[in-house]
Protein backbone atom coordinates (compact mmCIF):
# COMPACT_ATOMS: atom_id res chain seq x y z
CA UNK A 1 0.00 0.00 0.00
CA UNK A 2 1.52 3.23 -1.06
CA UNK A 3 1.92 5.99 1.48
CA UNK A 4 0.76 8.44 -0.69
CA UNK A 5 -3.01 6.86 -0.59
CA UNK A 6 -2.29 6.99 3.39
CA UNK A 7 -2.10 10.30 3.82
CA UNK A 8 -5.46 10.89 2.06
CA UNK A 9 -6.99 10.71 5.42
CA UNK A 10 -8.94 8.01 4.03
CA UNK A 11 -9.87 4.89 6.81
CA UNK A 12 -8.38 1.59 6.32
CA UNK A 13 -10.41 -1.33 7.39
CA UNK A 14 -9.15 -4.46 8.39
CA UNK A 15 -11.55 -7.67 7.64
CA UNK A 16 -12.30 -10.18 10.43
CA UNK A 17 -13.64 -13.42 8.92
CA UNK A 18 -17.05 -13.86 10.27
CA UNK A 19 -18.04 -10.71 8.32
CA UNK A 20 -17.08 -11.84 5.05
CA UNK A 21 -18.73 -15.36 6.40
CA UNK A 22 -22.03 -12.85 7.44
CA UNK A 23 -22.01 -11.10 4.46
CA UNK A 24 -20.40 -12.36 1.02
CA UNK A 25 -20.97 -8.24 -0.25
CA UNK A 26 -19.45 -6.66 2.72
CA UNK A 27 -16.17 -6.11 0.49
CA UNK A 28 -18.21 -3.61 -1.50
CA UNK A 29 -19.96 -1.50 1.03
CA UNK A 30 -17.00 0.45 2.72
CA UNK A 31 -17.87 3.75 0.21
CA UNK A 32 -14.68 5.75 -0.46
CA UNK A 33 -12.39 3.44 2.46
CA UNK A 34 -9.96 1.22 1.67
CA UNK A 35 -10.20 -2.66 3.01
CA UNK A 36 -7.39 -4.92 3.99
CA UNK A 37 -7.64 -8.86 4.10
CA UNK A 38 -4.79 -10.45 6.36
CA UNK A 39 -3.52 -13.63 4.80
CA UNK A 40 -4.95 -15.49 7.74
CA UNK A 41 -8.55 -14.44 7.36
CA UNK A 42 -8.06 -16.44 3.55
CA UNK A 43 -7.18 -19.66 4.66
CA UNK A 44 -9.71 -19.89 7.09
CA UNK A 45 -12.28 -18.68 4.47
CA UNK A 46 -10.94 -22.09 3.03
CA UNK A 47 -10.64 -24.40 6.43
CA UNK A 48 -15.10 -23.21 5.92
CA UNK A 49 -15.87 -23.00 2.34
CA UNK A 50 -17.23 -26.95 1.89
CA UNK A 51 -20.92 -27.78 3.78
CA UNK A 52 -24.17 -26.50 2.76
CA UNK A 53 -24.69 -24.11 5.47
CA UNK A 54 -25.35 -20.51 4.82
CA UNK A 55 -22.15 -19.47 6.12
CA UNK A 56 -20.28 -21.91 4.24
CA UNK A 57 -22.16 -20.71 0.78
CA UNK A 58 -21.14 -17.15 1.99
CA UNK A 59 -17.81 -18.68 2.11
CA UNK A 60 -17.92 -19.81 -1.37
CA UNK A 61 -19.44 -16.69 -3.15
CA UNK A 62 -16.68 -14.21 -1.32
CA UNK A 63 -14.36 -16.62 -2.96
CA UNK A 64 -15.95 -15.88 -6.26
CA UNK A 65 -16.12 -12.28 -5.89
CA UNK A 66 -12.21 -12.05 -4.81
CA UNK A 67 -11.76 -14.49 -8.20
CA UNK A 68 -13.29 -12.24 -10.44
CA UNK A 69 -11.16 -9.07 -8.80
CA UNK A 70 -7.83 -11.19 -9.47
CA UNK A 71 -8.77 -12.75 -12.66
CA UNK A 72 -6.39 -10.19 -14.71
CA UNK A 73 -4.06 -8.90 -11.57
CA UNK A 74 -0.74 -9.26 -11.57
CA UNK A 75 1.73 -9.33 -8.94
CA UNK A 76 2.04 -5.22 -8.81
CA UNK A 77 -1.33 -4.43 -9.07
CA UNK A 78 -2.08 -6.83 -6.19
CA UNK A 79 -0.02 -4.86 -4.02
CA UNK A 80 -0.75 -1.57 -5.04
CA UNK A 81 -4.62 -2.59 -4.57
CA UNK A 82 -7.50 -3.75 -6.58
CA UNK A 83 -9.84 -0.88 -7.51
CA UNK A 84 -13.37 -1.96 -6.37
CA UNK A 85 -16.46 -1.81 -8.64
CA UNK A 86 -19.21 0.37 -7.98
CA UNK A 87 -21.94 -0.96 -9.81
CA UNK A 88 -22.53 -3.39 -7.34
CA UNK A 89 -26.49 -3.70 -6.74
CA UNK A 90 -27.89 -4.17 -3.70
CA UNK A 91 -26.30 -0.86 -1.52
CA UNK A 92 -29.40 0.63 -1.10
CA UNK A 93 -28.76 4.40 -0.71
CA UNK A 94 -24.93 4.02 0.24
CA UNK A 95 -22.98 5.55 -1.71
CA UNK A 96 -21.19 3.43 -4.38
CA UNK A 97 -17.31 2.08 -3.63
CA UNK A 98 -14.61 3.56 -4.59
CA UNK A 99 -12.15 2.25 -2.23
CA UNK A 100 -9.39 -0.45 -3.11
CA UNK A 101 -8.46 -4.01 -1.36
CA UNK A 102 -5.45 -4.53 -0.24
CA UNK A 103 -4.25 -8.29 0.33
CA UNK A 104 -1.30 -9.02 2.95
CA UNK A 105 2.06 -9.22 0.72
CA UNK A 106 4.86 -8.83 3.28
CA UNK A 107 5.27 -10.36 6.48
CA UNK A 108 4.49 -7.59 8.86
CA UNK A 109 6.22 -7.17 12.20
CA UNK A 110 4.69 -6.62 15.16
CA UNK A 111 5.03 -8.14 18.74
CA UNK A 112 1.57 -8.51 20.61
CA UNK A 113 1.65 -7.59 24.00
CA UNK A 114 2.31 -10.44 26.82
CA UNK A 115 -0.75 -10.29 28.25
CA UNK A 116 -2.01 -11.78 24.84
CA UNK A 117 -0.31 -15.39 24.56
CA UNK A 118 -0.38 -17.91 22.09
CA UNK A 119 -0.51 -18.10 18.04
CA UNK A 120 -4.39 -17.97 17.48
CA UNK A 121 -5.57 -17.01 14.47
CA UNK A 122 -7.64 -13.54 16.10
CA UNK A 123 -4.17 -12.58 17.96
CA UNK A 124 -2.94 -12.97 13.93
CA UNK A 125 -5.37 -10.78 13.01
CA UNK A 126 -4.79 -8.22 16.17
CA UNK A 127 -0.95 -8.19 15.19
CA UNK A 128 -1.83 -7.28 11.73
CA UNK A 129 -3.88 -4.89 12.95
CA UNK A 130 -0.97 -2.91 15.13
CA UNK A 131 1.69 -4.02 12.02
CA UNK A 132 -0.66 -1.32 10.01
CA UNK A 133 -1.11 0.89 12.38
CA UNK A 134 2.99 1.83 12.95
CA UNK A 135 2.88 1.38 9.28
CA UNK A 136 0.86 4.14 8.64
CA UNK A 137 0.74 6.25 11.31
CA UNK A 138 -1.90 8.81 9.48
CA UNK A 139 -4.46 6.57 8.93
CA UNK A 140 -7.09 5.53 11.10
CA UNK A 141 -6.99 1.31 10.88
CA UNK A 142 -10.13 0.04 11.87
CA UNK A 143 -10.56 -4.04 13.00
CA UNK A 144 -14.18 -4.47 11.55
CA UNK A 145 -15.55 -7.67 13.23
CA UNK A 146 -18.66 -9.44 14.49
CA UNK A 147 -16.52 -10.99 17.46
CA UNK A 148 -17.20 -9.63 20.49
CA UNK A 149 -14.52 -11.01 21.89
CA UNK A 150 -11.94 -10.12 19.02
CA UNK A 151 -13.46 -6.17 19.82
CA UNK A 152 -12.75 -6.29 23.88
CA UNK A 153 -9.33 -7.60 22.84
CA UNK A 154 -8.28 -5.00 20.82
CA UNK A 155 -9.32 -2.32 22.62
CA UNK A 156 -7.34 -3.56 24.94
CA UNK A 157 -4.16 -3.60 23.07
CA UNK A 158 -4.75 -0.02 21.73
CA UNK A 159 -6.66 -0.92 18.38
CA UNK A 160 -9.76 0.54 17.61
CA UNK A 161 -12.43 -2.22 16.78
CA UNK A 162 -15.90 -1.68 15.23
CA UNK A 163 -19.25 -4.13 14.74
CA UNK A 164 -19.85 -4.39 10.84
CA UNK A 165 -23.08 -2.36 10.31
CA UNK A 166 -23.60 -1.89 6.59
CA UNK A 167 -26.06 -4.47 6.65
CA UNK A 168 -28.44 -3.05 9.21
CA UNK A 169 -31.79 -2.26 7.93
CA UNK A 170 -32.60 0.83 10.17
CA UNK A 171 -30.23 2.03 12.57
CA UNK A 172 -32.34 1.75 15.22
CA UNK A 173 -35.33 -0.72 15.85
CA UNK A 174 -37.82 1.54 17.79
CA UNK A 175 -37.99 3.35 14.52
CA UNK A 176 -39.50 0.34 13.16
CA UNK A 177 -42.81 1.30 11.27
CA UNK A 178 -45.92 -0.20 13.68
CA UNK A 179 -48.33 0.00 11.45
CA UNK A 180 -50.61 2.28 13.07
CA UNK A 181 -50.75 6.23 13.65
CA UNK A 182 -53.35 7.57 15.98
CA UNK A 183 -54.95 11.10 14.25
CA UNK A 184 -54.77 14.31 16.04
CA UNK A 185 -57.64 15.52 18.19
CA UNK A 186 -58.17 18.62 15.52
CA UNK A 187 -57.16 16.56 12.76
CA UNK A 188 -60.61 16.53 10.87
CA UNK A 189 -60.39 20.21 11.68
CA UNK A 190 -57.10 20.73 9.68
CA UNK A 191 -57.96 17.97 7.06
CA UNK A 192 -61.71 17.43 6.93
CA UNK A 193 -62.52 20.46 5.02
CA UNK A 194 -62.59 18.64 1.04
CA UNK A 195 -63.66 15.39 2.57
CA UNK A 196 -65.97 12.83 -0.03
CA UNK A 197 -67.43 9.83 1.20
CA UNK A 198 -68.70 6.86 -1.15
CA UNK A 199 -69.65 3.34 -0.36
CA UNK A 200 -68.80 -0.01 -2.87
CA UNK A 201 -70.77 -2.28 -1.50
CA UNK A 202 -70.56 -3.14 2.30
CA UNK A 203 -66.87 -1.36 1.75
CA UNK A 204 -67.26 2.23 2.98
CA UNK A 205 -64.38 4.57 1.55
CA UNK A 206 -63.10 8.56 1.97
CA UNK A 207 -60.81 10.98 0.50
CA UNK A 208 -59.13 13.28 2.27
CA UNK A 209 -56.72 16.08 1.60
CA UNK A 210 -54.16 18.05 3.82
CA UNK A 211 -50.99 18.48 5.56
CA UNK A 212 -51.06 15.58 7.49
CA UNK A 213 -51.78 12.80 4.92
CA UNK A 214 -48.66 13.17 3.33
CA UNK A 215 -46.55 10.96 5.57
CA UNK A 216 -48.99 8.01 5.35
CA UNK A 217 -48.53 5.02 3.25
CA UNK A 218 -50.41 2.45 1.79
CA UNK A 219 -52.35 -0.96 4.41
CA UNK A 220 -51.02 1.69 7.10
CA UNK A 221 -53.64 2.14 9.83
CA UNK A 222 -54.94 5.41 11.03
CA UNK A 223 -57.57 5.37 14.41
CA UNK A 224 -59.22 8.07 16.75
CA UNK A 225 -58.39 7.11 20.62
CA UNK A 226 -61.53 8.02 21.87
CA UNK A 227 -64.25 5.47 22.43
CA UNK A 228 -66.18 5.09 19.04
CA UNK A 229 -63.86 6.80 17.21
CA UNK A 230 -62.79 5.95 13.62
CA UNK A 231 -60.44 3.11 12.20
CA UNK A 232 -59.31 3.37 8.90
CA UNK A 233 -57.20 1.25 6.17
CA UNK A 234 -54.97 3.88 3.95
CA UNK A 235 -55.65 2.41 0.67
CA UNK A 236 -53.57 4.92 -1.35
CA UNK A 237 -51.60 8.24 -1.27
CA UNK A 238 -51.28 10.52 -3.86
CA UNK A 239 -48.94 13.97 -2.75
CA UNK A 240 -51.72 15.48 -0.02
CA UNK A 241 -54.42 13.43 -0.57
CA UNK A 242 -55.13 9.92 0.80
CA UNK A 243 -58.24 7.47 -0.20
CA UNK A 244 -58.98 5.35 3.47
CA UNK A 245 -61.56 2.61 3.84
CA UNK A 246 -63.25 1.77 7.17
CA UNK A 247 -61.51 -1.06 9.16
CA UNK A 248 -63.76 -4.33 9.28
CA UNK A 249 -64.83 -5.00 12.95
CA UNK A 250 -63.85 -8.49 14.46
CA UNK A 251 -64.11 -7.51 17.84
CA UNK A 252 -68.04 -8.98 17.95
CA UNK A 253 -68.51 -12.81 18.64
CA UNK A 254 -70.72 -12.09 15.45
CA UNK A 255 -68.18 -11.20 12.95
CA UNK A 256 -65.47 -13.32 14.20
CA UNK A 257 -62.83 -15.57 12.16
CA UNK A 258 -63.26 -18.93 12.98
CA UNK A 259 -64.95 -18.33 16.22
CA UNK A 260 -61.85 -16.03 17.28
CA UNK A 261 -63.05 -12.55 17.86
CA UNK A 262 -60.28 -9.64 18.44
CA UNK A 263 -59.33 -8.39 21.80
CA UNK A 264 -57.99 -5.09 21.14
CA UNK A 265 -57.29 -3.01 18.13
CA UNK A 266 -54.11 -4.24 17.43
CA UNK A 267 -55.44 -7.51 17.03
CA UNK A 268 -58.42 -5.98 15.07
CA UNK A 269 -56.02 -4.69 12.80
CA UNK A 270 -54.02 -7.53 12.12
CA UNK A 271 -57.71 -9.32 11.09
CA UNK A 272 -57.99 -6.94 8.19
CA UNK A 273 -54.93 -7.15 6.70
CA UNK A 274 -54.90 -10.93 7.32
CA UNK A 275 -58.40 -11.20 5.58
CA UNK A 276 -57.48 -8.78 2.85
CA UNK A 277 -57.11 -10.74 -0.12
CA UNK A 278 -55.57 -8.11 -2.00
CA UNK A 279 -52.89 -7.99 0.89
CA UNK A 280 -50.22 -10.84 -0.54
CA UNK A 281 -47.56 -10.45 2.18
CA UNK A 282 -48.72 -9.51 6.09
CA UNK A 283 -45.56 -9.01 8.83
CA UNK A 284 -46.77 -8.96 12.48
CA UNK A 285 -44.42 -8.54 15.48
CA UNK A 286 -45.31 -8.88 19.00
CA UNK A 287 -43.94 -10.24 22.31
CA UNK A 288 -45.35 -13.52 23.39
CA UNK A 289 -48.46 -13.78 23.94
CA UNK A 290 -50.11 -11.16 21.77
CA UNK A 291 -52.18 -13.71 19.89
CA UNK A 292 -49.70 -13.67 16.44
CA UNK A 293 -50.45 -17.33 15.71
CA UNK A 294 -53.84 -18.08 16.41
CA UNK A 295 -55.15 -15.08 14.38
CA UNK A 296 -53.38 -16.06 11.95
CA UNK A 297 -54.09 -19.36 11.80
CA UNK A 298 -58.31 -18.81 12.28
CA UNK A 299 -57.79 -16.39 9.56
CA UNK A 300 -56.16 -19.04 7.29
CA UNK A 301 -58.54 -21.81 8.04
CA UNK A 302 -61.68 -19.83 6.80
CA UNK A 303 -59.97 -19.05 3.92
CA UNK A 304 -59.16 -22.21 2.90
CA UNK A 305 -61.92 -24.08 4.50
CA UNK A 306 -64.84 -21.87 3.90
CA UNK A 307 -63.88 -19.35 1.22
CA UNK A 308 -61.80 -21.49 -1.01
CA UNK A 309 -59.36 -19.26 -1.04
CA UNK A 310 -56.61 -20.95 -0.86
CA UNK A 311 -55.55 -24.77 -1.90
CA UNK A 312 -53.92 -25.23 2.01
CA UNK A 313 -52.16 -23.89 5.10
CA UNK A 314 -48.63 -24.57 4.60
CA UNK A 315 -46.41 -23.81 7.90
CA UNK A 316 -42.84 -23.03 8.54
CA UNK A 317 -40.37 -22.04 11.22
CA UNK A 318 -36.77 -22.03 11.81
CA UNK A 319 -35.65 -24.56 14.10
CA UNK A 320 -33.32 -23.33 16.71
CA UNK A 321 -33.88 -24.99 20.49
CA UNK A 322 -34.43 -23.18 23.18
CA UNK A 323 -31.93 -25.23 25.33
CA UNK A 324 -29.76 -28.40 24.34
CA UNK A 325 -30.61 -30.01 21.10
CA UNK A 326 -32.50 -33.30 21.33
CA UNK A 327 -30.65 -34.87 18.49
CA UNK A 328 -31.80 -36.86 15.90
CA UNK A 329 -35.70 -37.00 15.05
CA UNK A 330 -36.24 -40.20 13.03
CA UNK A 331 -39.38 -40.14 10.34
CA UNK A 332 -40.73 -37.85 7.61
CA UNK A 333 -39.95 -34.16 6.89
CA UNK A 334 -43.44 -34.18 8.24
CA UNK A 335 -42.63 -35.88 11.39
CA UNK A 336 -39.42 -34.30 12.07
CA UNK A 337 -40.55 -30.84 12.10
CA UNK A 338 -43.82 -31.77 14.24
CA UNK A 339 -41.64 -31.01 17.94
CA UNK A 340 -40.80 -27.44 16.46
CA UNK A 341 -44.69 -27.01 15.90
CA UNK A 342 -46.33 -26.98 19.54
CA UNK A 343 -47.78 -23.86 18.57
CA UNK A 344 -49.44 -24.78 15.72
CA UNK A 345 -51.40 -27.93 18.31
CA UNK A 346 -51.92 -25.40 21.02
CA UNK A 347 -53.52 -22.95 18.55
CA UNK A 348 -55.68 -25.73 16.95
CA UNK A 349 -56.89 -26.84 20.27
CA UNK A 350 -58.02 -23.72 21.32
CA UNK A 351 -59.48 -23.42 17.48
CA UNK A 352 -61.63 -26.68 18.36
CA UNK A 353 -62.76 -26.50 21.37
CA UNK A 354 -66.17 -25.36 20.58
CA UNK A 355 -66.62 -27.64 17.83
CA UNK A 356 -70.05 -29.95 18.22
CA UNK A 357 -70.27 -33.74 18.66
CA UNK A 358 -67.85 -33.65 22.09
CA UNK A 359 -64.73 -35.37 22.19
CA UNK A 360 -65.63 -37.31 18.55
CA UNK A 361 -66.66 -34.21 17.03
CA UNK A 362 -62.80 -32.25 17.78
CA UNK A 363 -60.78 -35.65 16.84
CA UNK A 364 -62.77 -35.22 13.36
CA UNK A 365 -62.39 -31.74 12.90
CA UNK A 366 -58.75 -32.24 14.16
CA UNK A 367 -58.22 -34.51 11.43
CA UNK A 368 -59.86 -32.28 8.86
CA UNK A 369 -57.84 -29.37 9.51
CA UNK A 370 -54.39 -31.93 9.77
CA UNK A 371 -55.21 -32.87 6.16
CA UNK A 372 -55.42 -29.21 5.01
CA UNK A 373 -52.36 -28.05 7.21
CA UNK A 374 -49.25 -29.10 5.92
CA UNK A 375 -45.99 -28.87 7.96
CA UNK A 376 -42.81 -27.87 6.07
CA UNK A 377 -38.91 -27.79 6.49
CA UNK A 378 -37.12 -24.24 5.64
CA UNK A 379 -34.23 -26.45 4.59
CA UNK A 380 -36.05 -27.59 1.48
CA UNK A 381 -37.27 -24.58 0.44
CA UNK A 382 -35.14 -23.66 -2.10
CA UNK A 383 -36.24 -23.97 -6.06
CA UNK A 384 -40.58 -24.48 -4.91
CA UNK A 385 -42.99 -22.73 -5.86
CA UNK A 386 -46.43 -22.39 -3.52
CA UNK A 387 -49.57 -21.68 -6.07
CA UNK A 388 -52.74 -20.60 -3.94
CA UNK A 389 -51.25 -21.94 -0.69
CA UNK A 390 -51.54 -19.37 3.02
CA UNK A 391 -48.13 -19.78 4.06
CA UNK A 392 -47.11 -19.18 7.47
CA UNK A 393 -43.48 -18.60 8.72
CA UNK A 394 -43.31 -18.34 12.49
CA UNK A 395 -40.25 -16.95 14.92
CA UNK A 396 -39.04 -15.11 11.25
CA UNK A 397 -36.43 -12.85 13.10
CA UNK A 398 -34.28 -15.81 13.35
CA UNK A 399 -34.03 -15.63 9.98
CA UNK A 400 -31.00 -13.30 7.62
CA UNK A 401 -32.19 -10.88 4.91
CA UNK A 402 -30.84 -13.49 2.52
CA UNK A 403 -32.84 -16.09 4.19
CA UNK A 404 -35.79 -14.52 4.00
CA UNK A 405 -35.52 -13.56 0.13
CA UNK A 406 -35.19 -16.84 -0.74
CA UNK A 407 -38.67 -17.48 1.24
CA UNK A 408 -40.61 -14.45 0.46
CA UNK A 409 -39.74 -15.56 -3.57
CA UNK A 410 -41.12 -19.04 -3.21
CA UNK A 411 -44.68 -16.99 -3.20
CA UNK A 412 -46.60 -17.85 -6.72
CA UNK A 413 -49.85 -17.04 -7.99
CA UNK A 414 -52.78 -16.71 -5.40
CA UNK A 415 -50.76 -17.37 -2.15
CA UNK A 416 -50.33 -14.63 0.96
CA UNK A 417 -47.39 -15.10 2.72
CA UNK A 418 -47.33 -14.24 6.88
CA UNK A 419 -44.41 -13.74 8.68
CA UNK A 420 -44.72 -13.47 12.24
CA UNK A 421 -41.69 -13.23 14.99
CA UNK A 422 -40.53 -11.17 17.77
CA UNK A 423 -37.70 -8.96 16.87
CA UNK A 424 -36.91 -8.68 20.77
CA UNK A 425 -36.43 -12.85 21.04
CA UNK A 426 -33.40 -13.25 18.06
CA UNK A 427 -31.06 -16.74 18.69
CA UNK A 428 -29.62 -16.73 16.23
CA UNK A 429 -25.77 -15.49 16.48
CA UNK A 430 -24.58 -12.52 14.50
CA UNK A 431 -28.51 -11.06 14.10
CA UNK A 432 -29.83 -8.70 15.99
CA UNK A 433 -32.96 -6.62 16.09
CA UNK A 434 -31.74 -4.28 13.22
CA UNK A 435 -30.09 -7.08 10.86
CA UNK A 436 -33.15 -9.45 11.17
CA UNK A 437 -34.52 -10.99 8.25
CA UNK A 438 -38.16 -9.77 9.23
CA UNK A 439 -37.04 -6.10 10.01
CA UNK A 440 -35.52 -5.96 6.54
CA UNK A 441 -38.65 -7.35 4.89
CA UNK A 442 -40.77 -4.93 7.14
CA UNK A 443 -38.87 -2.29 6.19
CA UNK A 444 -38.34 -3.02 2.66
CA UNK A 445 -42.60 -3.46 1.22
CA UNK A 446 -43.49 -0.44 3.49
CA UNK A 447 -45.45 1.63 1.01
CA UNK A 448 -46.03 -1.24 -1.58
CA UNK A 449 -50.14 -1.43 -1.81
CA UNK A 450 -50.39 -5.12 -1.55
CA UNK A 451 -48.36 -5.48 1.87
CA UNK A 452 -49.21 -4.65 4.93
CA UNK A 453 -47.64 -4.99 8.77
CA UNK A 454 -49.04 -4.50 12.47
CA UNK A 455 -47.20 -4.52 15.61
CA UNK A 456 -48.96 -6.30 18.46
CA UNK A 457 -48.26 -4.57 21.70
CA UNK A 458 -50.59 -5.90 24.28
CA UNK A 459 -50.94 -9.59 25.62
CA UNK A 460 -54.05 -11.56 25.82
CA UNK A 461 -52.48 -14.82 26.48
CA UNK A 462 -53.15 -15.18 30.26
CA UNK A 463 -52.39 -12.62 33.26
CA UNK A 464 -49.97 -15.20 34.78
CA UNK A 465 -48.23 -14.91 31.12
CA UNK A 466 -48.39 -10.92 31.17
CA UNK A 467 -47.36 -10.39 34.71
CA UNK A 468 -44.31 -12.72 33.77
CA UNK A 469 -43.85 -10.92 30.25
CA UNK A 470 -43.05 -7.25 32.70
CA UNK A 471 -41.45 -8.67 36.18
CA UNK A 472 -38.86 -11.82 34.27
Amino acid sequence: MSKHRAARQRRLFVLDTNVLMHDPTSIFRFEEHDIYLPMVVLEELDVNKKGVSEASRNVRQISRFLDDLLSDATRERIEQGLPLPDNLSGNHGKAPSTGRLYFQTQRLSSALPDSLPGQGNDNAILAQTLALQALYPTTQVVLVSKDINLRIKAAVVGVHAEDYFSDRTIEDADILATGREPLAADFWERNGTDMRSWKDGARTFYEISGPTVAKWYPNQFVYEEREGGIEALVRSVHSNSATLELARDFRSERHGVWGISARNREQNFALNLLMDPEIDLVTILGPAGTGKTLLTLAAGLVQTLEYNRYAEIIMTRVTIPLGEDIGFLPGTEEEKMVPWMGALMDNLEVLTQSAEGGSWGRAATNDLLRNRIKIRSLNFMRGRTFLNRFVILEEAQNLTPKQMRALVTRAGPGTKVVCLGNIAQIDTPYLTETTSGLTFVVSRFQGWAHAGHMTLMRGERSRLADQASEAL
